[in-house]
């Protein structure tokens, strides 16, 4: 007989702690970093040993040279997502709250008055 994990029972929405936030997005940013590095040593790698098909190997590694960084800071400063729930409900209350712009209410617009004596 197998024994499961015990996992705790999740009772609240409560988004992640920041430092839990901070520590993930600092692992992408290594890992996509290391990829760089990896890049970096394989293009020089290709180029001392002449490699066969260089023309396609070096750009593919100069773009990962220049772009992976871009997108690991992008990335490392990406916070997670909002739930949707939580914007749905802020959504649909802004939307009640508001009235539009130039409505005019009930009492404030004119009337056509017909007068049927001369």
């Amino acid at each position: 007989m197998k024994r499961q994990v015990y996992q705790p029972i999740l009772i609240t929405d409560a988004s992640r702690s920041q430092d839990d936030q901070l520590r993930s997005r600092q692992r992408r940013y290594i890992v996509m970093m290391s990829i760089r590095a990896l890049c970096v040593v394989l293009g020089a790698i290709l180029v001392g040993a002449k490699a066969p098909l260089l023309w396609l190997w070096l750009p593919l590694c100069a773009v990962g040279m220049v772009l992976i960084p871009w997108l690991a800071v992008l990335l490392a400063n990406d916070r997670p997502p909002k739930d949707k729930h939580r914007i749905g409900a802020r959504m649909r209350r802004s939307h009640i709250d508001e009235t539009p712009p130039r409505a005019l209410a009930a009492e404030e617009r004119p009337h056509r008055v017909i007068d049927v004596e001369p």
